[in-house]
């Protein structure tokens, strides 16, 4: 079983952490999955009549993750937050990518609810996973590129397991290894927030979402949450 825990040295420098782990056992994307389809072409739908737009930088659930990312140094304008990245497309584009149903699912969540969201294969993760700073010594190969290794800066906030590093800049990209595909079958996804006191309803609404998204096509969900006194 993969344990999910936040460094103590992150934990202190974010003490209002709250991430949501949702984990799907026995995950079926081989089949119609009609809720996510219709979650997908609503937001897009709202997008296009006017009614909705996704968070942007002077939203104070993005304003926080930028803040975060430069407290460790990284450029939010240059490297974004997932969420920030993913609402600028779909601003841009009139719509969300169709990658598989599994990722699908936590993008329009994510969204929706202005929250960064990521996603692990489990059967690909090596020990437990911990967000902690990396110390200039880890390895990193970003999602759809097996062939590029880089080395996250010292500092730098990262997912780690045992081997390497699975996402840099907190939630700027995922690594290759841990990619939820068509086939994957056991996946913990995340939604987080930096600022619990005003948005931890939002995870746990964005939460329950996901899992109503995932269930009718899994054997068995559940929802951890995980701050710095917790793990997951």
């Amino acid at each position: 079983m993969t344990t999910f825990r936040i460094s103590p040295a992150v934990a202190d420098a974010f003490p209002d952490t709250l991430i949501a782990v949702v984990t799907a056992t026995g995950l079926r994307g081989d089949e119609p999955w009609p809720a996510t389809t219709a979650a997908l072409e609503d937001l897009e739908g709202q997008l296009a009549d006017a009614a909705w737009a996704p968070a942007d930088e002077t939203d104070p659930r993005i304003e926080a993750w930028h803040t975060a990312y430069r407290s460790f140094g990284t450029n939010p304008r240059r490297t974004r937050p997932s969420v920030d990245a993913l609402g600028r497309r779909l601003a841009k584009k009139g719509a969300l990518p169709r990658i598989n149903a599994a990722v699908d699912s936590y993008n329009s969540v994510s969204v929706r609810h202005g929250l960064p969201a990521g996603a692990f294969d489990l059967d690909h993760v090596t020990g437990d996973v911990e967000i902690r700073y990396a110390d200039g010594s880890e390895t990193f190969t970003p999602l759809g590129e097996p062939d590029t290794v880089e080395s996250p800066r010292p500092g730098e906030v990262v997912y780690a397991d045992a081997i390497d590093v699975l996402t840099r800049h907190w939630n700027h990209r995922d690594a290759h290894r841990t990619r939820v595909t068509h086939d994957s079958t056991h996946v913990a996804f995340i939604l987080e927030t930096v600022h619990a006191t005003r948005d931890g309803h939002l995870v746990k609404t964005a939460a329950a979402e996901l899992q109503e998204l995932l269930a009718p096509h899994a054997t068995r969900t559940t929802v951890d949450y995980l701050g710095p006194d917790t793990g997951a």
